[in-house]
């Protein structure tokens, strides 16, 4: 068999990959088998195009349909499920149109993603049920929308997701009710953070925390997005004995090479390096599905590339809040048996004489000797800025006094001399010396 690359997926990992791959090798034949009708296509953005912000879902695709059998030259099949795989025969097995079909590879890319959890939901049609993973999904719920079928929306689950999507009903006029099994909005963040986000939830929508899912259905919603978080679908691969690690993820290197011979991983399947844990772990995120495919891509194809690995850098929008958090939290850190403490500072995101000024809390973790381990802000404005500052500390092993010791920019429509950052590591650096 001539030389052929396989990828399983086409979202954003998967035609990374297939055209990181193109780049190193302009001969190979490369595959895509995707499971929906789209293929790279902005995941992120489906909350704000159900919002009405982004007017048709075609504004959401990186690139038209034509684009990568055209320019590319990448040969991408639709509609197709992915069944099995034969390491040793090097094929996998995937059906089409009601037909079985069995594919020959030289290298495969396993980029299957996540799969969306889903809790028992008896007695409400399933056609009213939606999962906000794929793109058929959401022109489906956004059509409901146009047509004002929707009066009353249920969205279960208080993380990234749900809160995104209580926010983009609330635009459209609707009313929302978000119910968590849990105590807390965003599980991964620290309380002190999740309170605020809570309370200002709730000047907006019905929240519904440690709510019994059964009793919330009475209310007869007129939709149900299901936003209770994802599982790693590497079944396929995990089948055959590849290794896996957090939450069921597949293990990878810095080069995405799985345990199996000529199979390689990369996006929401994989657990990647953490640089702060300094083990696997499961964080299933855009820029990582996009960088491990690129990696994955490349080196499958013949190229060199690694990953350097992740530190859990995310921001929400949570209707006029941003929330943001890289690194650990106290709760992660205390998981993974490293001693933390937090320091916690509130602090004006301007100078306090320009106008729009805002109040930023941001709360540093740290450990031992000072050594950074995280960070999470929620402020009206300044969060998105600063986390990332705190995400290269990680990258580049600072510590709190580090930190303190950055030269960060000053004007006064921007941040005030001594920056919400600064201060926090000022303070931390204090509680430091005084133990």
């Amino acid at each position: 068999m001539h030389s052929r690359l396989v990828v399983v997926g086409g979202g954003a990992a998967g035609m990374s990959a297939a055209s990181a791959a193109r780049r190193v090798d302009p001969e190979l034949e490369i595959v895509v088998l995707e499971a929906t009708g789209y293929v790279a296509y902005g995941l992120c953005g489906i909350p704000y195009y159900l919002a009405g912000l982004v007017g048709t879902a075609e504004e959401l695709l990186a690139y038209p349909a034509a684009y990568f059998g055209g320019r590319r030259r990448i040969d991408v099949r639709h509609h197709v499920q992915v069944t099995d795989l034969d390491p040793d025969g090097h094929t996998v097995g995937y059906r089409q149109g009601g037909r079985a079909h069995r594919l020959g590879y030289s290298r495969l890319v396993v980029t299957a993603g996540g799969t969306p959890n889903r809790p028992a939901l008896d007695g409400v049609r399933s056609d009213r049920v939606f999962t906000i993973r794929t793109l058929e999904d959401a022109i489906a719920l956004r059509s409901l929308l146009d047509a004002g079928r929707v009066g009353h929306a249920l969205v279960v689950g208080a993380g990234y997701i749900g809160l995104e999507m209580a926010e983009a009903f609330a635009v459209r006029g609707c009313a929302v009710t978000v119910v968590e099994r849990l105590d807390r909005v965003l599980p991964g963040f620290d309380e002190p953070i999740a309170s605020t986000v809570e309370a200002h939830v709730r000047e907006h929508v019905d929240l519904r925390l440690g709510a019994d899912l059964r009793e919330v259905l009475d209310l007869a919603p007129d939709v149900v997005v299901l936003a209770t978080g994802v599982r790693p679908e590497a079944s396929i691969a995990a089948a055959q004995g590849a290794r896996t690690g957090p939450a069921g993820a597949l293990l990878v290197d810095a080069r995405m090479r799985t345990s199996l011979a000529d199979v390689w991983a990369a996006g929401d399947c994989i657990a990647p390096h953490h640089r702060v844990l300094g083990g696997p772990a499961f964080v299933p995120l855009g820029p990582t599905a996009n960088k491990t495919g690129r990696v994955a891509g490349t080196v499958a194809a013949g190229g060199e590339a690694e990953f350097g690995g992740i530190v859990g850098t995310a921001v929400v929008k949570v209707f006029d809040l941003e929330v943001a958090r890289t690194g650990l939290s106290v709760v992660d850190a205390e998981a993974a048996g490293l001693p933390a403490h937090a320091t916690d500072i509130v602090h004006r995101t301007r100078a306090k004489y320009y106008p729009g000024s805002a109040e930023l809390h941001v709360r540093l973790v740290h450990g031992e000797g000072g050594r950074l381990l995280g960070a999470q802000m929620v402020g009206r404005e300044g969060a998105a800025k600063r986390i990332d500052v705190v995400a290269a500390a990680l990258h580049a092993g600072m510590t709190v006094a580090d930190l303190l010791g950055l030269d960060l920019s000053y004007a006064p429509p921007f941040a005030p001399v001594y920056d919400p950052l600064l201060i926090a590591a000022q303070a931390a650096d204090r509680a430091l010396e005084a133990v």
